[in-house]
Order: C-alpha cells, then sequence, then structure tokens
C-alpha cells in the first residue's frame, strides 16, 4: 500500500502569497539577450504559421470557387 502524506489542501491567503514568493524566487529569469532572442523566435514563429494558414486559406477558397462555378 502506498503511503500518503497528509497535506493541509486549505490555506490562507497569507500563506499562500507566501508560497507563491518562495516559488518565484527558485524561477531562473531569462537575461536581457536571453529574452530578446526568444522573443524573437516566437515572432517568427507566428509570422510563419500566419502565412502557412494564409496559404492554406487561399488555397482552400480558390478550390471551393473551382468548386461552385
Amino acid at each position: 500500500m502506498a503511503t500518503q502524506t497528509s497535506v493541509n489542501k486549505r490555506q490562507g491567503p497569507v500563506k499562500y502569497m507566501k508560497s507563491v514568493r518562495m516559488e518565484l524566487k527558485k524561477v531562473n529569469w531569462p537575461n536581457r539577450g536571453e529574452l530578446k532572442s526568444y522573443t524573437g523566435v516566437v515572432l517568427v514563429t507566428c509570422a510563419l504559421v500566419a502565412f502557412g494558414i494564409w496559404v492554406f486559406d487561399s488555397a482552400f477558397a480558390q478550390f471551393i470557387k473551382m468548386l461552385i462555378n
């Protein structure tokens, strides 16, 4: 049988905010150079996906027009 740990699932708001602050201190935040790099990757990826959707949508619209006519 697995052992169960007793965890107090209902905490007060003060305890919750303290634990959130403690967890945020453990986060490894990116430096300015990494942040710029990651932002560039996200923007390029979004642009490529948007372009791909536009191409697919245009081709699909032409196909539907051919079927209707």
